[in-house]
């Protein structure tokens, strides 16, 4: 078996590789690592996921309804916020073949439209197959999600005994 320095992740690790020159057998996601991505939702997407999901709730879509409320115009779907965790997740870490198995979430704020949201991961804690990723989605200083996942990474990025 032949020893083998690469970088990832801008750090070098120690990986193994069969003298057949297979490829390195190391994780590729380390504890500390972060991934993010911006979105603005407009009033379409919200009216596209209600479409989509049944969830017409007027204090989405109706201005005149959220008007009435606490949050005085239409807020965006928590899920849909959590949406973009899950992209950041399935597109840049893990990345693909990703499959998130668990969350445990809060919205302690709400999300306007026309807001621009940072979703942001960061590993946590890698336990054989698996990382725990905390997510938060904010609007500059205003957390608008935060919480915790669990993932499956896919079998190129698990350690390898």
């Amino acid at each position: 078996m032949n020893f083998i320095w690469s970088k990832v992740c801008n750090k070098p690790r120690l990986c193994f590789s069969s003298i057949t020159a297979a490829a390195p057998l190391c994780r590729l996601l380390h504890i500390g690592q972060q991934a993010s991505l911006t979105k603005a939702f407009s009033s379409r997407d919200v009216e596209l996921f209600a479409e989509l999901t049944g969830d017409t709730n007027p204090l989405h879509l109706d201005p005149t309804y959220a008007s009435t409320t606490s949050f005085e115009t239409p807020i965006v779907h928590g899920v849909l916020i959590n949406g973009l965790i899950s992209a950041v997740l399935g597109t840049k870490m893990p990345g693909r073949g990703c499959v998130f198995l668990y969350q445990e979430i809060r919205f302690p704020a709400p999300l306007y439209i026309g807001e621009e949201v940072l979703a942001e991961a960061e590993v946590r804690k890698i336990k054989m197959s698996f990382a725990f990723i905390a997510v938060t989605c904010s609007v500059k200083d205003k957390v608008v999600m935060e919480g915790e996942v669990m993932v499956m990474m896919p079998e190129e990025q698990q350690q390898k005994g």
